[in-house]
């Protein structure tokens, strides 16, 4: 088997999801080929430079449709013959499409991929796609599916994490990303995006925002009506999990993470793609993993992904020196800590998606990005990025230092 590497990773900035966010204005093709063109540009990349281009992206309809990864492609300066696909595993989308890449050069199906993936949440709202999982009462009530919102309570209630407990990693978080932000942490891969004629239209991630402990306990649980009331969630988790009297609600805005819009391409392949094209590998794919999960509670996925790809790894918890965990709920992060008994200082060291937000089909490779410029900056070795997926999966990748 030939070893893959990551030679450059690029983002955009987070850009706050909604009609007010600053990036409401540019479509998720706009995200994808400018966040293209910087990767291409970056590395001198002309003619048919990679194999493919594997681009993950949840909400596939409307302007993010009709393969986007294609339209993306040609949107770009990168030359008509490198084709595209796009790919959805919902929130893992980014991730799994840079393991696909990692994995087809690894096996030899090429020697050179662009693979990451995109989202414009505040222009293709989550959940306007429809689907089974999400409407279709012959496979929700046979899988006790509930919205992951009731997931990520369920995860608090069936684990002992309070609403304080959820609420002071959250702040945490903020806490960590601000500093990042203070010092420059992330500007080896985030871009200023630009308009059409070169006018700087966001160059930070939009999202932090000061907080603290008073500030959020004064926000509503987002999911208690829900759960409680109408439809009535609550009592198909307890139908899922009849040791739970109760599910608790400690979850809401504050301590989940942000709709966001935003764009991430990491450029992939083997070490004679590197000799080829003049570049110098800065990380090393160790292994990759993916697996199913319980669609009720839907949110643990990270916890057997990361047993999985540390056994296909031959390494233990304790050899990886910093971790990405999707912040999707602070409890989702809290019981992968709990599970592994890891040091939180290890852990999404410059904050996550609770601060920065959370778009959806480039949050993999984001955090991937994320990580290797953190283990760069620390001098650190090994790296894990892992996220929970919706309907209940996790994935997960270790990528080590050359």
């Amino acid at each position: 088997m030939l070893d893959a590497y990551i030679y450059d990773t690029v983002r955009t900035p987070r850009g706050k999801g909604k009609k007010d966010g600053t990036l409401h204005e540019v479509t998720a093709l706009g995200l994808s080929s400018r966040i293209l063109n910087e990767l291409a540009k970056r590395n001198n990349l002309s003619g048919h430079a990679v194999e493919d281009v594997i681009w993950g992206n949840v909400t596939q309809i409307g302007e993010q449709g009709a393969c986007l990864a294609r339209s993306a492609v040609l949107g770009s300066d990168l030359d008509e013959s490198i084709p595209g696909v796009s790919i959805n595993r919902f929130c893992a989308s980014g991730l799994e499409a840079v393991n696909m890449a990692a994995n087809q050069v690894r096996g030899g199906a090429g020697d050179g991929f662009i693979a990451g993936g995109v989202e414009s949440m505040s222009r293709v709202p989550m959940g306007t796609d429809g689907g089974a999982i999400a409407i279709d009462p012959e496979l929700t009530m046979k899988n006790y599916v509930v919205p992951q919102g009731i997931s990520a309570d369920i995860i608090a209630t069936k684990f002992g994490f309070s609403r304080d407990d959820c609420d002071a990693y959250a702040v945490e978080s903020q806490n960590r990303a601000a500093l990042a932000e203070a010092e420059n942490r992330f500007s080896k891969s985030r871009i200023s995006l630009k308009d059409q004629n070169g006018i700087p239209i966001l160059a930070n991630d939009e999202m932090i925002r000061k907080t603290d402990m008073q500030s959020l306990g004064s926000l509503r649980p987002s999911f208690k009506d829900m759960g409680e009331v109408m439809p009535g969630f609550d009592k198909i988790g307890i139908m899922r999990y009849p040791e739970l009297e109760k599910i608790n609600h400690v979850h809401h805005a504050g301590n989940s993470s942000g709709i966001a819009d935003g764009s991430a391409a990491i450029l992939i392949g083997n070490e004679e793609y590197g000799k080829k094209h003049n570049l110098k590998p800065r990380a090393k794919f160790k292994a990759t993993s993916r697996i199913g999960t319980d669609p009720t509670i839907m949110l643990t996925g990270p916890i057997p992904a990361t047993e999985r790809v540390l056994k296909s790894a031959g390494m233990e918890i304790g050899d990886v020196d910093l971790f990405e965990v999707n912040e999707a709920f602070a409890s989702v992060v809290l019981r992968f800590m709990q599970a592994f008994d890891a040091d939180h200082n290890k852990i999404n060291v410059n904050g996550g998606a609770i601060a920065m937000g959370h778009p959806l089909g480039a949050t993999g490779a984001i955090i991937l990005s994320t990580l290797l410029d953190e283990m760069e900056r620390s001098d650190k070795e090994t790296g894990l990025a892992t996220l929970c997926i919706g309907s209940g999966m996790g994935a997960a990748t270790i990528i080590e230092r050359v």
